[in-house]
This record gives structure tokens, C-alpha cells and sequence, in this order.
């Protein structure tokens, strides 16, 4: 396992750091208590951002008559802005261990604070400068976050480690819905209510992070890096120059290539709640159903990846998002439909999520993984926040079928490219 240590870690202060017990007989764990608490923090934080997320397609269109190229815009703001922070948040955090807690605090703060500001926001400007401070906040945790988890784990149990985190996290997704769910029953002026409790569950988030994840990490693998630590920090060049490593870079144009072609939640509920004919009081409810799988097969496909190519369960998780789109495309409408969509929706995260992190730990050098994760994860969001636009403007223009249909097809595409791409980087490897 590895302990909390107040004791002095060298040259560069006494911070309490995560180190491994090397108690005689005593073996690492597959998931470190500092992967538990940043589970926590992300359980107790995802409640607070999935109410909102369960409400607002909903609120945006219904309430506030926005049209769907509106809402894309509003959309790709969720996912855009936050990208275009990710690389600064996990370069600043690299440059010392320490800052890792330090940058996700951050992040989770400014989220924190959002999250009542939309009780003043009933206009798109309004609405989309909220959303993208909110995204910043998220843009500045992701890395340092997912530098936290692999720098603690053993490199074998990394996809396990973040299997957890995710199931974790998504538990938090599971019970957002729900809250928000109750809130809209229970109250008159429903939304204002989910998002004033919401802005209470982030803070409670935050005060988690503080009190319970350690200041500092140790590298895990720091004997397998086989480097030292440098004199000076990590410049963002160097952060920029990991792009010339292989694997890293294919791997990147991979996640961009299938990001490009990735509906967004979303969307995809809105589908479904328009093909299927739910009544709009059940919306918040469809994703319970991304996340009840995605809890469920997180940790087995987390630990899966560990003993296969984590690239290719990647790649694989994408078919599965395929045949969802299928199934909406189908004739077939109804309750099984629905059903049959969501259990693929939350493979497909299960599959994808977790493991993604997972295979750019083991591709980035310990002391950049804050960087390495940004790049990856910031080539991916920005591919999302562009799908989203293209999407919204198709469905406003040929209609929502017409637009998933050509977003399917050209899934297919990317998914035979991304596959390509891996069959040439074995080779080399070979």
C-alpha cells in the first residue's frame, strides 16, 4: 500500500508525500488510498455536475427556446474551452510535484463557484460565459488529477487504478441524475433549486480534496523511469516536444480522429428522448443508464486493459458506440431501444474513458505525465467541442437522423484509420 509520509523528501522540501510501504512481505496495492480519496473528490464533485448536466439540455431548448445550433455552440463550449486550458493545467502542474494538488484545487474551486452563478444566467452569452469558467475549472484538474493517480499505482495495475477512479466518478454521475430528479419533483422553481444545491455538493467536493488528498506524490515508477529529476522544471516546450515521441503522437491523432466523430451526451439524449417519445419529466433519467453500466464494467475493462492492448480496447470501445448509433438509426423505437442505446453508451465510456489515461501513462515519462495526459486529453476534447458544432448545425439543417447518420458513417471511417495507425505503430515497435 502506500502511506501518507510527513517526513522530509529531500532538497525540495517537506511536504507530505505519497511513498510505497516497502515493509518486508508487503506488496504494493493494485489501487492506492490516494486514487481512493481522488475518487471521492470526483464522486462528490461529478453529483454536482451531473445535475446540472441532466437539466440543462432541457432547460436551454425548452425553457429558453434556444435551437439546436444553439445548443451546439452552448455544447462544444462544455467541451472546448476546458481543452484549450487542459495543456496549461497539466504543464504547471508537472513543474514540481507538489502543484498537482495545487492545480486541481484550483480547478475544483472555480467549478464550485459556477455552479449557483446559473441561477443569474437566463440568456446564451450569459449561460456560455458561465459554462466556459466552469470548463476552465474542469480543464485545470483533469491532468494534474490523472498525473495523481498514475504516479501512485504501479505501472501493471494503472488500468485497474483508473477503472476505479472512473467507477468511482461515475457514481457520482449515477446519483446527479437522481438528485436533480428529486429536486424538479419536490420544488416549484425546479431548476433554480437543482442549481443551488448543486453549487452546495461541489463545495463539500472541494473541502474533500483538501482534507484528504495528500500535498504531494512520489513517483511509483521512478526506479523504471530511469531518469533523474532534472534541475530545473519541465519548460512548455519540453511539455510540446512529447508529440515527437511515436506512440504518444499516434495515439493522440487516434483519440482526435474518433473525438471528431463522438456525439455528445447530450445530443444523444435528446435523441433518444424524441425517437423513443419519453415524457420530458424523465430526461434527467436517461443517464442513469450510461452510468449504471459504465459503473459496472469500469473496473473489469480497467483491469482487462491491464492484460491486454490498452490501445485496441480503446478502438474497440468506439465499435461498440457505432452500434448504439445503429440502434437509434433503426427502425426499432420504443423503451428496448432506449435501453439497448444506453447499455452501449456506458460500455463504450467503460471501455474508453479510464483506458485512454491509462495508455498515455505508459507512453509519457513519469515526470511529464501532467503534460503527456493535457496533450492527449486536449486533442480529444477539442475533436468533441468541433463534433458538437458540425452536429448541431447538420441536425438544424437535415434533420437529427440525417445528421447522426453521416456522424456514423464517418465514425466507421475513422475507426478503420485509427486501426491502421496502431496495426503500423506494432510493427514499428516489432
Amino acid at each position: 500500500m502506500y502511506l501518507a509520509d510527513s517526513r522530509s523528501t529531500g532538497s525540495r522540501g517537506t511536504e507530505a508525500a505519497v511513498v510505497p510501504d516497502t515493509r518486508p512481505g508487503r506488496r504494493p496495492a493494485a489501487v492506492p488510498p490516494t486514487v481512493l480519496a481522488l475518487g471521492a473528490v470526483s464522486l462528490i464533485t461529478d453529483v454536482s455536475s451531473e445535475m446540472v448536466a441532466a437539466v440543462l439540455p432541457l432547460y436551454v431548448v425548452t425553457a429558453l427556446g434556444l435551437s439546436p445550433l444553439g445548443f451546439g455552440l452552448l455544447d462544444g463550449i462544455n467541451n472546448g474551452v476546458g481543452a484549450l486550458v487542459r495543456l496549461a493545467g497539466g504543464h504547471l502542474a508537472d513543474r514540481g510535484g507538489r502543484r498537482h494538488k495545487v492545480v486541481a484545487g484550483l480547478g475544483y474551486g472555480l467549478s464550485a463557484v459556477c455552479k449557483p452563478l446559473l441561477l443569474l444566467a437566463h440568456t446564451l452569452p450569459v449561460i456560455s460565459a458561465v459554462l466556459a469558467v466552469d470548463r476552465t475549472g474542469k480543464g485545470l484538474r483533469t491532468a494534474p488529477r490523472d498525473a495523481m493517480i498514475s504516479l501512485s499505482t504501479e505501472p501493471e495495475h494503472r488500468g485497474r487504478a483508473f477503472g476505479v477512479h472512473r467507477a468511482m466518478d461515475t457514481t457520482g454521475a449515477l446519483l446527479g441524475p437522481l438528485v436533480a430528479f428529486a429536486v424538479l419533483r419536490a420544488t416549484v422553481d425546479g431548476y433554480d433549486a437543482v442549481f443551488a444545491v448543486s453549487g452546495c455538493v461541489a463545495a463539500l467536493g472541494v473541502l474533500v480534496l483538501l482534507l484528504f488528498v495528500p500535498r504531494r506524490v512520489t513517483l511509483a515508477d521512478a526506479d523504471a523511469d530511469a531518469e533523474r529529476r532534472p534541475e530545473r522544471p519541465p519548460a512548455l516546450r519540453d511539455s510540446l516536444a512529447l508529440l515527437r515521441r511515436p506512440d504518444l503522437r499516434r495515439l493522440t491523432v487516434c483519440a482526435t480522429l474518433l473525438g471528431l466523430t463522438t456525439v455528445s451526451d447530450s445530443f444523444l439524449y435528446l435523441l433518444l428522448q424524441r425517437e423513443g417519445n419519453l415524457p420530458a419529466h424523465l430526461f434527467p433519467l436517461l443517464p442513469l443508464g450510461t452510468a449504471a453500466v459504465f459503473l459496472l464494467l469500469a473496473v473489469p475493462l480497467g483491469a482487462l486493459a491491464d492484460r491486454v492492448d490498452r490501445r485496441r480496447l480503446f478502438l474497440a470501445g468506439h465499435g461498440v458506440l457505432l452500434l448504439g448509433y445503429g440502434v437509434v438509426l433503426s427502425p426499432r423505437h420504443g423503451v428496448p431501444a432506449v435501453i439497448a442505446v444506453l447499455v452501449l453508451h456506458g460500455t463504450f465510456y467503460a471501455a474508453t474513458d479510464g483506458v485512454l489515461a491509462a495508455a498515455t501513462a505508459g507512453v509519457v515519462p513519469a515526470r511529464h505525465q501532467g503534460a503527456g495526459q493535457a496533450l492527449v486529453g486536449t486533442a480529444q476534447a477539442l475533436a468533441r467541442f468541433a463534433c458538437s458544432l458540425a452536429f448541431g448545425a447538420a441536425w438544424s439543417l437535415w434533420g437529427e437522423r440525417t445528421a447522426l447518420a453521416v456522424t456514423a458513417a464517418a465514425l466507421a471511417v475513422s475507426a478503420v484509420v485509427a486501426s491502421f495507425l496502431l496495426r503500423t505503430a506494432d510493427e514499428v515497435s516489432a
